[in-house]
């Protein structure tokens, strides 16, 4: 089976949450929660735009957003991130940090195959092979 497109609907909606969860850290008014929501907002962009295009520089240096597992624990690490007090910060942290297990766990399941944005990766954009 092909679960290419509801892969992307899921890394499109993470990144969603991811800016959405970067723009609820302005809400403080403190200057490690901005900097904090700059990186979040950043994050979700590039996560998003990994779905239409694959910069030569990403594939080369978070060539861990190329697997499953790879892509799973960033999504876990953003999660914590982005989790707080309020619900407008634990919602989609919990959201993200779900989607970040279920990419850990896919890894282990051979049946299911990343789809084509993340195998092709490695061989049509410059990473290096070693």
């Amino acid at each position: 089976m092909d679960f290419s497109d509801a892969f992307r609907i899921v890394n499109l909606a993470i990144g969603v949450l991811m800016v959405l969860g970067g723009i609820a850290q302005f809400f403080h008014f403190q200057f490690k929660d901005i900097i904090l929501g700059v990186y979040l907002i950043i994050f979700g962009l590039a996560t998003a735009l990994l779905e239409f295009q694959i910069p030569p520089q990403i594939a080369k240096h978070a060539s861990f957003m190329f697997s499953f597992i790879g892509r799973g624990i960033f999504y876990v690490f953003i999660g914590s991130v982005v989790v707080g007090d309020q619900w407008y910060k634990y919602v989609p942290g919990t959201i993200v940090g779900v989607a970040g297990i279920a990419y850990v766990v896919l890894e282990y399941i051979p049946s299911i195959e990343p789809p084509a944005n993340m195998r092709d990766a490695d061989a049509g954009w410059g990473a290096e092979q070693v």
